[in-house]
């Protein structure tokens, strides 16, 4: 809002008759009032939310989800197609805000249930490159899982999505939950897990490395 708002905002200083496209992830309630004050300044509003990445932004491969008007998001689409393979229109303002918040919870969910697994493989002291493998071949498989295992395995955390940030959009979600009466049991234990690796120094770190946290309660 403070980047929306005042004489240096972009609600007083974007043309007449343009689109503002907001890839921030934002709560529900932010993004449908910037859609209405946007409309007050003869202005088009998209919340757009992205998926994939710093990644996915680099190989021009991001999942963006749309919450607007249909003109708009069509007038804006040629853009968002230079450095996204997907540009999906879910809906109202807001409705963007809505599918990455689902998103974020299905993927803190997956990668907390691949730390385990990881962790379980190797204790076990099975061969990790072949696990992985395997299970990329079958129902286990992800992104998450062939984009990360490599770094969980090796505690390589020094790039991707920061620990801190995701912590950001889990609570966004967690708040959401909470305003439209839906249990999120398993993303809140995620959320604290979260929190411990940040214990650990790893505010930063990509936030695979729910893996570090999940070897320190093995090891006690």
């Amino acid at each position: 809002q403070t980047v929306a708002e005042g004489p240096e905002g972009i609600l007083d200083n974007l043309p007449s008759g343009g689109v503002w496209v907001d890839h921030t992830t934002a709560s529900v309630q932010i993004s449908r009032t910037l859609a209405v004050d946007a409309n007050t300044h003869d202005l088009g509003f998209i919340d757009a939310p992205v998926s994939g990445g710093v990644d996915g932004a680099t190989r021009g491969s991001l999942a963006i989800m749309a919450g607007g008007t249909t003109i708009d998001v069509d007038r804006v689409r040629p853009l968002l197609e230079c450095y996204a393979k997907r540009i999906s229109h879910m809906g109202d303002a807001g409705t963007g805000q809505l599918t990455k918040m689902t998103n974020q919870i299905c993927v803190v969910g997956i990668g907390q249930a691949l730390a385990e697994g990881l962790d379980f493989a190797e204790t076990a002291g099975l061969d990790l490159e072949k696990v992985v493998e395997v299970m990329l071949s079958g129902a286990s498989a992800s992104w998450q899982m062939d984009n990360r295992w490599q770094a969980m395995a090796n505690s390589d955390y020094e790039f991707g999505f920061a620990t801190e940030l995701m912590r950001k959009d889990i609570g966004l979600c967690l708040t959401e939950a909470r305003r439209s009466g839906v249990g999120l049991p398993v993303t809140a234990l995620v959320d604290q897990f979260l929190s411990d690796v940040e214990a650990l120094g790893g505010k930063r770190w990509d936030w695979c490395s729910l893996m570090e946290r999940q070897r320190g309660a093995r090891r006690g």
